[in-house]
């Protein structure tokens, strides 16, 4: 083995658990899981903590992002991404930060109104669940540009374009 060859101590581990529990997912992405794990990576290692960790995120649909936000949040609708924070540590150490769900039908209608790209929109909303799981917040004005800014950097690393640029209409050639 050499030095090349020895995990880097600065680094977290993580354990990712990845539920496809909506077969659309499969049916449209060519790889959910990896785009997701990915993502999620990205996202954790902006984090100073050097404890292992792990999470969950589900890829589930609208009807039971729907039951979720309305048992959790009083909001009985879907919504693109929950996140569920938890925070514990089992026996061996490692820290659960919790789950993140995302509703299929709400993310692709999302991407397609955005003009995005399903894999983009993917990525990003998983960033922005895994950040929510770290502590971050949207709430007021200053912490919704910290979070937005750490979002564009994490995902210009992943090669997806800012996820809140505004594109100019184009006007009609008359």
């Amino acid at each position: 083995m050499t030095d090349d060859d020895e995990p880097d101590p600065s680094h977290r581990s993580l354990e990712i658990d990845v539920l496809c529990n909506s077969p659309a997912w499969n049916l449209v992405l060519p790889e959910p899981v990896a785009c997701v794990e990915a993502a999620a990576r990205a996202a954790l290692a902006t984090s100073d903590g050097k404890d292992p960790v792990s999470l969950a995120v589900a890829l589930s649909d609208d009807a039971e992002v729907r039951r979720l936000n309305a048992a959790y949040r009083g909001k009985n609708r879907p919504t693109n991404v929950l996140s569920f924070p938890d925070g514990t540590a089992d026996p061996a150490g490692s820290i659960a930060l919790g789950d993140v769900v995302l509703a299929y039908e709400t993310v692709a209608r999302e991407a397609v109104e955005q003009k995005k790209s399903l894999t983009d929109h993917l990525s990003h909303l998983t960033v922005h669940g895994v950040l929510h799981l770290l502590g971050w917040d949207h709430e007021t004005g200053p912490e919704a540009e910290a979070m937005e800014a750490l979002e564009r950097r994490i995902l210009a690393g992943l090669g997806v374009r800012d996820p809140y640029r505004i594109e100019p209409l184009k006007e009609a050639a008359g």
